[in-house]
């Protein structure tokens, strides 16, 4: 899903936009299955249970398992589907929330710093955590970030707005040639 473009300023454009990592669903979808598969179990023990009894049963067991998928698997996929990252040539934006819709814009100009981090299974995953240091007291920290060093990469560059620091194959008129690898110059020219 594209970022609304009337939300953009003029001549602001989209660099990256993005949810959070799949990684965050891993916990909610075995929840399902779990779920699931205990309400079939239930279902299968309780079907020989004596009229009424086995009625009500059922009904119980589908309404507490309808409760728990809801809240323990479809919450969590809507959050996950409600809350973007995105990078544009002018800010920062992070939106989440469906009910209560959050976020926050940071101005590129306001960035002091742009870190990452990742353990090993962030690794794995192709994740980690995005740590935005702004004009702001503390700084702020997006979870889950898919790409994180290439996102961390693309807002160091926005914010820098280096053309120097971008390789962009050969060189053209506006781009300078780079410098020959200096050398220990010969022990006998030297003074």
């Amino acid at each position: 899903m594209a970022y609304p473009d009337d939300l953009l300023s003029q001549n602001e454009r989209v660099v990256v936009h993005s949810h959070p990592h799949f990684k965050m669903l891993i916990f909610p979808f075995l929840a399902f299955v779990i779920t699931v598969g205990a309400a079939v179990w239930l279902f299968l023990v309780t079907k020989d249970l004596t009229a009424p009894w086995n009625n009500v049963s059922m009904i119980a067991i589908a309404v507490v398992a309808f409760v728990l998928v809801v809240w323990l698997f479809l919450a969590p996929l809507v959050r996950w589907r409600t809350t973007h990252f995105i990078v544009t040539t002018d800010r920062l934006i992070a939106r989440e929330g469906v009910l209560k819709r959050t976020g926050i814009d940071i101005p590129l100009s306001r960035i002091n710093s742009v870190q990452f981090e990742h353990g090993l299974l962030d690794r794995i995953f192709g994740c980690g955590t995005l740590i935005i240091e702004s004009a702001s007291d503390e700084p702020l920290r997006f979870d889950d970030i898919p790409h994180v060093e290439h996102v961390h990469t693309v807002i160091y560059r926005e914010v820098n707005d280096n053309p120097y620091d971008d390789y962009h194959g050969a060189p053209g008129p506006q781009d300078t040639e780079p410098l020959p690898p200096r050398g220990r110059e010969p022990r006998g020219r030297r003074r």
